[in-house]
């Protein structure tokens, strides 16, 4: 029987095997002839495990059922396989949508499941399956691996006529280029940019003066700068539903295009990376001009690397992860960037294998051997590097940029025309690229790098400059001495079993004895009820312990010991390059250079280490705040430390980004504390951006919302509902809910609460029709989430941090935000430092008012959005009112009157989304 005729006979018939849905409200079966029906979760169980059930993520289910884990035939493992590259939202209704196919009738349909399945397994016998090159050869090693799917497809995918290629050998290999020009000289007209600006938004758009307005303030960073050090730097903001996306893309691909020179735009999230990649078929339809346009750019570890992905298949995984390589392997044919984090690799993806099966196939420890990889002229992160030198356009976040500009490499010296987007977070980006932390990871990863991973050996992996170097040293006496010599001070670093002696206060190296003295520094003052806590302690520098400066002094003498030969190989290196020998040819040249680097990098890392060593037997320095620390969770010990960062962390990225730069557009919606300020009120502004560190003042630029707030929006704050109370919260959170008939977006400070409300409410709610998903509950990534919650009608979404901005859901899928208290920083040794610079309780309410609004934010996204924000607090200070935007009505009021005006408002103003039935009738 041929694979079509296969493919045709399983559709007609559905899979005849047992489906199970698990959910908040309840728990069904569908049988292998379609019939559905409920049952207990102990009898889900008992069933689940007696026989293979079809699934739709089998994470999700096991949660729902209160397992660890379970097994079986999930759709998604079978969508990934069949669609590489294609995402679909992993609910039943987004399932649906993705084939095609009728969505489910009610929660509990499990038959659904089975037609599903039936609609898959139908793809591989149509004759326009776009994803048939590699399917046949990729099901023979997960047929080996015993995926649970492979005897369903055996025989529906017939074996090719011709052997097929393999993934290594299908990727294209970029090539050498010469240099980029400088940018040449251009000025462009206020009237070219308006221009563009209208092709952009299109000719049916409604013409919006302050797009217009904010689109010429925006391409003044586009001048060439008179002075060297001073760049044109504005700041723009622009509140929500001004357009400023399309604002600044005008000016900067005009100028790029007229200046053939190449724009970087920095994100602080990676939801809006996506976002402006889209925005960018509107200036090159064209797909393949688009590809060589545009670009996006991450740090190397969010990339497949080919050689991990080549030791994994051949071997170097078992079980699920190796199930997950041979998938990845499969996607990495049809990806369009290798980008396995908000790339087109599902995010639902690897949380179906776990998450050590991920983080093997990525470059997470800078272990790169660069050109003496063999895959390194197919490597996604050097194709990407390559085509971002001659894009007019580079996505990039924040980090990247200021990375790439401290190093001051060929790459750094493109960064002339920059926008920084969600500019209110550069100084946190900035605060984390700068800073300096000598942990015990940090240490074993250096350690890793100039040995190679202790763990790796077994499998032949030996990454460790002896390796990059195998070629040189082979040749060379004096770099051969110098490697040995790095590599026997290198035995003084950490190794992968050192927490373990750490918690036992005692080490086998200097620095291990250096981590246990930070340890019982930290425990020693640390308050009685905290200290057994569980959860993370840390102490400021300060009358340290004579054991600790004992301890630093020691370390420093082996860091030091340490430095020297690096910086001997470094010289030895250095004098090959500039009068090579004749056995050094083109790769191993690019071998030794890229060896260099890294040796330059992490010689720089120790010098930061050792200054910092020295402030623990010394004074103060008033330019850092030092602190040690203990990291622990859920009770377990992560790792011990002491983190160092710069009092304003925006001087070294004036430094190494801004003064480099001929111009700088800094925007968001939130540049400036309150929305409310007058408009020569920049001072907040320009000090979290780095500005009042330039010569010259920088040009500022404010365009309000059009939103209407007054007649769209209300804030209610709540004045008897206890913050810490949970189950007050809990109360709380399920009667405004199901006021609002879901569409809630709810933020939490701490995740112990947000778990603690999320299990109260998740049943009944579910039992109600509407949904709730949580972060750090429900096993799924966050953008996957946000997309849930955006697709799913009646759904609420609960989290912290990461969902108080960059998350985009206009429309009736969010009517209301509510959050859990104040938003106040948390008291930390850096936070007190800054406190004290920037103005005790005015520094306080700045960045919770920056807090608030980006909150209030996510509610209106469009004109026609209506919604309540909703702020669970008896005593919020009138002086944090200010964080909304004026003229958006303020009410203090009770629970109840606030539950009456959120289902008033949902009624006046938009429709109660239809809510499916729970199971079957």
């Amino acid at each position: 029987m041929s694979a079509t005729e296969s493919s045709d006979r399983g559709s007609e018939r559905g899979m005849a095997i047992p489906a199970l849905v698990a959910s908040h409200a309840g728990v069904w079966i569908g049988d292998a002839s379609g019939q559905v029906r409920g049952l207990s979760r102990g009898e889900a169980i008992a069933r689940a495990g007696d026989s293979p059930h079809l699934l739709l993520n089998a994470p999700v289910t096991a949660s729902r059922l209160g397992l660890g884990e379970l097994s079986g035939l999930d759709l998604l493992e079978l969508f990934a396989f069949l669609f590489p590259a294609r995402f679909a939202i992993p609910t039943p209704r987004g399932l649906a949508a993705a084939l095609g196919i009728a969505p489910p009738g009610h929660e509990g349909d499990a038959a659904f499941l089975q037609r599903a399945a039936a609609a898959l397994l139908a793809v591989p016998g149509q004759a326009d399956w776009a994803q048939r090159h590699g399917a046949w050869t990729s099901l023979q090693s997960l047929i080996r691996q015993r995926w649970a799917w492979a005897p369903h497809l055996a025989r529906l995918i017939d074996k090719p006529k011709a052997p097929e290629r393999h993934v290594f050998q299908t990727l294209p290999k970029w090539e050498e280029a010469p240099s980029r020009p400088a940018p040449r000289v251009v000025l462009l007209d206020e009237g070219e940019v308006e221009g563009e600006l209208a092709r952009l938004v299109g000719p049916a758009a409604e013409t919006r003066e302050g797009q217009r307005a904010y689109a010429r303030a925006a391409a003044r960073a586009f001048a060439s700068r008179q002075e060297a050090g001073r760049p044109h730097m504005v700041l723009a903001e622009a509140g929500t539903g001004i357009g400023k996306t399309l604002g600044y893309l005008a000016p900067a691909s005009r100028w790029a295009a007229e200046a053939d020179g190449a724009v970087w735009v920095a994100t602080y999230t990676k939801a809006l990376q996506r976002q402006l990649d889209a925005e960018t078929q509107r200036i090159w339809p064209d797909p393949q001009v688009r590809r060589a346009k545009v670009v996006v750019r991450k740090g190397r570890e969010n990339y497949l690397c080919l050689l991990n992905l080549e030791d994994a298949v051949q071997g170097g995984f078992g079980g699920r992860a190796a199930v997950f390589a041979r998938l990845a392997e499969r996607w990495a044919e049809y990806s369009r960037d290798g980008d396995m984090v908000g790339g087109d690799l599902p995010g639902w993806l690897p949380p179906l294998f776990g998450r050590t099966s991920f983080a093997g196939l990525t470059d997470r420890r800078g272990e790169c051997i660069y050109a003496a990889c063999p895959h390194y002229r197919s490597c996604f992160i050097e194709r990407a590097t390559r085509a971002s030198a001659g894009a007019d356009l580079v996505i990039a976040n924040h980090a990247l940029v200021m990375i790439n500009a401290a190093r001051g490499r060929a790459e750094g010296a493109g960064l002339n025309r920059l926008v920084f987007d969600e500019g209110h977070h550069l100084f946190d980006a900035a605060d984390a690229t700068f800073a300096v932390a000598l942990t015990g990871r940090e240490a074993v990863e250096l350690k890793n790098w100039l040995l190679g991973p202790e763990r790796a050996a077994g499998r032949g992996r030996r990454r460790g400059l002896a390796a990059r170097l195998a070629d040189c040293i082979s040749y060379d006496d004096e770099a051969a001495l110098a490697v040995e010599a790095v590599a026997e001070a290198a035995r003084a670093l950490p190794n992968d079993a050192w927490l373990a002696r750490v918690a036992g206060d005692t080490g086998d190296t200097a620095i291990e004895r250096l981590l246990a003295a930070v340890r019982a520094q930290v425990l020693a003052r640390a308050p009685a009820d905290e200290a057994d806590s569980g959860y993370g302690l840390e102490t400021e520098v300060a009358e340290v312990s004579p054991r600790l400066v004992e301890a630093a002094a020691d370390a420093a003498a082996a860091l030091q010991k340490l430095a020297r030969p690096m910086a001997q190989l470094d010289g030895r290196l250095a004098l090959l390059l500039d009068d090579p020998p004749d056995w050094l040819d083109g790769g191993a040249r690019a071998r030794v250079e890229g060896a260099r680097a890294g040796l330059q990098l992490r010689a720089g890392l120790i010098t930061a280490w050792t200054a910092l060593l020295a402030r623990l037997g010394g004074p103060a320095d008033v330019d850092f705040i030092d602190w040690l620390e203990i990291v622990r969770a859920d009770g377990r010990l992560l790792d011990v430390g002491i983190q160092r960062r710069w009092l304003d962390p925006m001087r070294p990225f004036a430094g190494a980004v801004l003064e480099g730069a001929h111009g700088v557009l800094v925007t968001s919606a939130t540049l400036r504390s309150r929305p409310d300020a007058l408009a020569d009120d920049w001072r907040d502004a320009d000090a979290r951006t780095g500005a009042v560190h330039l010569p010259g003042p920088a040009l500022h630029f404010a365009a309000a919302s059009p939103f209407d707030y007054a007649a769209q929006a209300q804030v209610l704050i709540v004045t008897d509902v206890r913050p810490r109370d949970v189950a007050a919260l809990a109360h709380a959170y399920r009667a405004l809910i199901e006021a609002a008939g879901g569409g809630t977006l709810g933020l939490f400070t701490a995740i112990a609460r947000l778990r603690a409300v999320h299990a109260r409410l998740a049943d009944p709610l579910a039992r109600a029709g509407l949904p709730l998903y949580a972060q750090h509950v429900d096993p799924i990534d966050t953008a996957t989430l946000v997309d849930i919650f955006r697709a799913e009608p009646g759904a609420s979404l609960l989290g912290t941090d990461a969902l108080r901005d960059g998350v985009d859901v206009p429309g009736d899928s969010l009517r209301q935000v509510i959050m859990e208290g104040v938003p106040w920083p948390r008291r930390t040794v850096l936070h007190a430092a800054r406190r004290l610079a920037g103005g005790g309780n005015a520094f306080d309410d700045r960045v919770t008012m920056g807090r608030l609004a980006q909150a209030f934010g996510r509610l209106i996204r469009r004109a026609d959005d209506r919604g309540h924000f909703v702020l669970l607090g008896p005593a919020v200070p009138s002086r944090l009112l200010g964080a909304f935007p004026p003229g958006v009505p303020i009410e203090r009021v009770t629970l109840d009157e606030a539950v009456t005006l959120v289902r008033a408002g949902v009624k006046a103003g938009k429709a109660l989304p239809d809510v499916p039935s729970l199971g079957p009738q």
